[in-house]
């Protein structure tokens, strides 16, 4: 993908539009980027969908080898520089081969634990030393990687840890003890990111190698992802030379949350091919099926599934896509003004961490979506354990919880916007105010309709108002104490989610017509005009939940004639535009956009 310059801070697209040619769209990814995609997806296709039952056996040794494998090949180094044996790819590169092997149900956990969440904190708040000693191996595989965060009492309230780290005597060791649960790849792993609490309340990071004083529990039973890798990790008087100290003693929060932020816009990449993936086998299970004489792809219902699905997984991937180039960009810029490249993406990413907590939600629930509609699809056989849906939907249920559950997220998406006003990096409650006023003024319903996108961008702008009325209002109402009333947040959040969503489909379907035409794109307009219209019903209706919940009297009465202004949109024919996306999806036999 082209190199961009940054216009817009995150956050910003609540307040700002933003130009279709200053988005980053997956068609214009380069030769060598849809190389390696091609590369990951051939690696899936012959190790690892062949034995995907065996995989969740976990037969002895199996997954410890997918590793090795795709460390031989450089999938597991490609966000390491190369002076580390690793790819030194950019950003995009990187969420590019995580959608690519996120159809690698177990496997695709597994590899992401070591990739990301395993090996970033190494990469990015290591010290030389540390990076020499774990990165080269880290990248090829000869060693696997942990992360040991959450504990029986800490899940969300990760700083909340009870584990220990007591500096020796003759201060040359940390000695840790606690227990750490629900730590994917402990099974095989040879080095654990653990955090624990230093003096009893500075928050750091260690690098812990496997050995003396670190014990692992049974394999848990668990609803899905069954081949991954899930234990309890106790450290008993745990042995960590001080040299092994992550990053600063006290600061490890700033680890455990910046790993986050790059954590969360993988997980939508690593859900985006598990998306694509169940639609490619609903598409095919529906042209086979034979129903009625003819097979069931021919029928309405099941044409409004498969299309639904194609829609989702297209604005999804707008969304994703654009937020990894915004952060490339950021991150180009911070290395510019005289920042490591490890430091540049770490503030990139933190620059762009609400759009990271919605793409996080967003991914999850689109793949949720997905499998639960992949079942329904296959009907009985959907609910078969000899059939593929059976993996992908139970698979699918951990994404919700991953990288902070989704409430917690939607809370964090309004948290964040909020303390960015308060610190006057967005200018949030003056567009607010704007259309407090606005609500008493007469409303303009005039658009040019014949120009395209124009009635749908000034819809779009609407929905933003939307947010701006209810956020301001909210904020005004609870003050201080907004934090607490988290139905509002997680009511706004949708909204805001929907914005973002929205804007970035939009923004791509017309950056595709300005360099194909209009006529080549008119499925795009479909998927564009269709998820609009869809998610104009759903912020009317989280606009109204926030409102009720707060306002009364007349100033419910105007919020509420405001949100009924504000989420108008022309009427749309959302069934003849699906039977047209079907159509394409049904020709091609797999996911094809």
């Amino acid at each position: 993908m082209a190199t961009l310059i940054k216009k817009i801070k995150g956050g910003e697209f609540v307040i700002k539009a933003t130009d279709a040619a200053d988005i980053a769209i997956p068609e214009e990814r380069t030769e060598e980027q849809k190389m390696m995609a091609d590369m990951g997806r051939d690696f899936l296709n012959t190790e690892v969908i062949p034995i995907l039952d065996r995989i969740d056996k976990q037969e002895e040794g199996l997954m410890q080898s997918l590793l090795d494998k795709a460390g031989e090949l450089g999938l597991l180094g490609i966000s390491i520089p190369e002076k580390y044996n690793g790819f030194g790819k950019d950003f995009n590169t990187s969420l590019l081969i995580t959608e690519v092997v996120g159809a690698g149900y177990s496997f695709a956990v597994a590899l992401a634990a070591h990739t990301g969440i395993g090996t970033l904190p190494i990469l990015y708040f290591g010290n030389d030393a540390q990076k020499d000693k774990y990165l080269p191996k880290l990248a090829t595989g000869e060693l696997k990687a942990s992360y040991c965060l959450t504990e029986p009492g800490s899940g969300s309230d990760a700083l909340a840890a009870k584990t220990k780290a007591t500096l020796s005597t003759d201060g040359t060791h940390y000695i840790i003890t606690g227990q750490k649960m629900w730590i994917t790849n402990a099974g095989f792993a040879d080095v654990f990111i653990v955090f624990a609490q230093v003096d009893g309340d500075k928050f750091t990071g260690f690098i812990v190698e496997k050995g003396d004083g670190l014990t692992l529990g049974n394999e848990e039973h668990k609803m899905g992802i069954k081949g991954s890798s899930t234990r309890q990790v106790f450290l008993n008087d745990c042995k960590v030379p001080v040299e092994n100290v992550l990053g600063q003693i006290g600061k490890g929060h700033l680890i455990a949350f910046n790993i986050l932020n790059i954590g969360r816009i993988k997980l939508a990449a690593a859900a985006l091919g598990g998306c694509k993936r169940t639609s490619m086998l609903s598409i095919q299970y529906a042209k086979e099926r034979i129903q009625f004489k003819q097979p069931i792809a021919n029928f309405g219902a099941i044409q409004h599934k498969l299309a639904e699905q194609a829609i989702q997984i297209f604005t999804c991937e707008s969304a994703m896509y654009r937020a990894g180039a915004d952060i490339q960009a950021a991150e180009e810029e911070y290395v510019a003004a005289g920042k490591s490249y490890e430091e540049a993406l770490l503030a990139a990413a933190q620059d762009f961490a609400i759009e990271c907590a919605i793409l996080k939600v967003a991914g999850s629930e689109v793949l949720d979506y997905v499998v639960d509609e992949g079942v329904q699809i296959l009907g009985g056989y959907g609910f078969s354990a000899d059939y593929p849906m059976d993996r992908a939907y139970r698979d699918s249920r951990i994404n919700r919880i991953f990288e902070g559950t989704n409430e917690i997220n939607r809370m964090l998406t309004m948290d964040m916007f909020f303390k960015k006003a308060m610190k006057g990096e967005l200018d949030i409650m003056g567009p607010a105010m704007a259309v407090q006023k606005e609500l008493m003024a007469i409303p303009d319903f005039g658009a040019d309709e014949d120009e395209l996108f124009v009635a749908e961008k000034k819809a779009l702008a609407n929905m933003k108002k939307a947010l701006l009325m209810g956020a301001g209002a909210a904020a005004q109402k609870f003050a201080d104490k907004l934090a607490t009333e988290q139905e509002v947040l997680m009511n706004l959040a949708d909204i805001a989610i929907l914005i973002y969503m929205s804007e970035s489909v939009l923004l791509r379907a017309e950056k595709l017509i300005s360099q194909r035409g209009e006529a080549a794109c008119s499925l795009f307009v479909d998927i564009a005009k269709v998820y609009l219209n869809d998610a104009m019903d759903k912020v009317n209706v989280a606009g109204k939940n926030a409102i009720n919940s707060f306002a009364t009297g007349d100033e419910q009465k105007v919020m509420l004639m405001g949100l009924k202004r504000f989420t108008k949109i022309a009427p749309l024919n959302t069934r003849d535009a699906r039977r047209r996306i079907a159509a394409k999806l049904i020709e091609a036999g797999t996911y094809p956009f």
